[in-house]
């Protein structure tokens, strides 16, 4: 087995026993990159050289016996929406095409502070604006369970990239579910953090009270691994949360004996429209999860109805917001030979970005607009609280709620691009999550009838991923 094919810990453990280098492993993900060129998965792909040398130097530390972070010599990728100093940050699209990052985002500071590799920038929808990675103005990624499907999206170049092992692990960002639900399309392991446990700082934004980074790996343990080494307060966020962070690995074998697990019916009923492959799956996980000691418990999240709707007003209205700082004036994409400051402002936006960008720009700027804000955000604002009131009183009664990832397994390409509604209910499983501020996990969940892989969603209180890589870890056990 290559190197670039192992989890993080496994590859960790090899380091350890001197049985591979760095240098190696950068070798392997490399190659495998160069084969893998058809899922497009990648943007940027750092200079050779440079990666080269880093390796080097961290072989040489371990040689001498210096101390390591827990990450040394491991190569990850990170989304291109998260800054990189010196490194082409394209947030996928043609707006930020040529945009070099001058500083570093927080996470990008933390890994490498770890002794991480970052081996590149993936592939991602515009601005994280889409749920199968065919907005990005660099193309979009291949699938690789199947080339002929969408990875899910916008994380869906990370997604690709673990699962076809184009480096060992990655980082997404989640607004509405884009780390998890293109794990579940994937089959490898999403979290979504809870709001304000990562850093923010660096990270372009797309719906500033909804985006989260977090893991997307092969594992449960290389996710619990991940979070540790990016996770904590940062002062320069100022939605970061001084919460200290657990060693998150020691709860992934601890098994889910004594626990209270909420199946919420609303995500179940026929009006959801769960693909019956998925809800025979997600039932046989549950079943597992009984076996191995849970405790199943009925509960009701009776706003679930309006969360796409919800969600679809708020992170517009958001993405209106921080998306008019892109005029062609300060950096990025100006439009050529305009003869005044409006139209340079007008093409200059008509040009940079695509149209679900602009889909979105209008209806964020019209539900905040003169005479609708009430009627729409505030609305929204307030039917946010009452989700988010009501996974308080379901976790009241239960440890963790279990649910489908995605209502389907990966769909083909264009098949939900001409209708934007359709598109826009692949998140239904995963918004309110984001709506509440609450931690998500999906682990894989068996396969549909065509091969491909499905997921298992997995939510718990604030701060609680402890609880989430428990259950997330009994399952990856049981469903082996």
């Amino acid at each position: 087995m290559k190197l670039n094919e192992l989890t993080m810990t496994q590859l960790k453990a090899k380091f350890d026993d001197g049985q591979a280098t760095a240098s190696a492993a950068v070798a392997d993900v490399l190659s495998a990159i160069e084969a893998g060129q058809k899922y497009n998965a990648y943007i940027t792909v750092c200079e050779a050289d440079t990666l080269f040398a880093r390796a080097e130097r961290i072989d040489k530390a371990r040689i001498s016996g210096a101390p390591l972070g827990a990450l040394a010599g491991v190569p990850i990728a990170i989304k291109d929406n998260m800054c990189m100093k010196g490194v082409r940050t394209t947030a996928g699209s043609r707006m930020l095409e040529n945009f070099i990052a001058p500083y570093d985002a927080t996470v990008v500071e933390r890994l490498e502070a770890a002794g991480a590799i970052i081996v590149g920038k993936t592939n991602l929808d515009e601005f994280a604006m889409g749920s199968s990675n065919e907005t990005s103005f660099f193309g979009p990624v291949k699938n690789p369970r199947d080339s002929e499907t969408i990875p899910g999206g916008s994380s869906g170049g990370s997604a690709a990239a673990v699962a076809a092992n184009l480096c060992s692990a990655a980082l997404g960002s989640d607004t509405g579910g884009s780390v998890r639900q293109p794990a579940s399309h994937t089959g490898t392991v999403g979290l979504k953090p809870t709001y304000g446990r990562v850093s923010r700082f660096g990270l372009i934004a797309f719906a500033s009270s909804l985006d989260q980074i977090g893991p997307m790996t092969k594992s449960v343990e290389d996710a619990a691994l991940l979070l540790e080494a990016i996770a904590g307060h940062d002062p320069r966020d100022a939605t970061s949360v001084d919460r200290a962070v657990p060693a998150f690995q020691s709860f992934v074998a601890m098994g889910v004996e004594g626990m209270r697990l909420g199946i919420p019916r609303e995500y179940f009923e026929a009006e959801a429209g769960v693909d019956p492959d998925v809800l025979a799956n997600v039932r046989g996980a549950i079943q597992k999860l009984e076996e191995a000691g849970a405790t199943i418990v009925d509960i009701s999240l009776p706003h679930t109805e309006y969360a796409v709707a919800t969600y679809y007003l708020i992170a517009t209205a958001e993405a209106s917001s921080n998306l008019a700082r892109y005029d062609g004036v300060r950096y990025g994409y100006r439009a050529d030979e305009a003869k005044t400051l409006l139209e340079m402002y007008e093409r200059t936006r008509a040009e940079g970005f695509g149209d679900e960008i602009k889909r979105r720009i209008m209806l964020g700027t019209f539900v905040l607009s003169t005479g609708y804000y009430d009627a729409y955000y505030r609305k929204a604002q307030q039917v946010r609280t009452l989700i988010s009131q009501d996974f308080d009183r379901a976790f009241s009664k239960v440890d963790a709620i279990v649910t489908p990832t995605a209502p389907s397994a990966a769909f083909r390409f264009g098949q939900k691009s001409a209708d934007p509604l359709q598109m826009y209910l692949e998140d239904i499983y995963t918004i309110s999550c984001n709506l509440a501020g609450l931690p998500g996990i999906s682990v894989p969940c068996g396969t549909n009838k065509a091969g491909l892989p499905t997921g298992l969603q997995m939510l718990a209180p604030r701060f609680e991923e402890a609880t989430l890589f428990r259950v997330a870890g009994q399952c990856e056990r049981s469903l082996a």
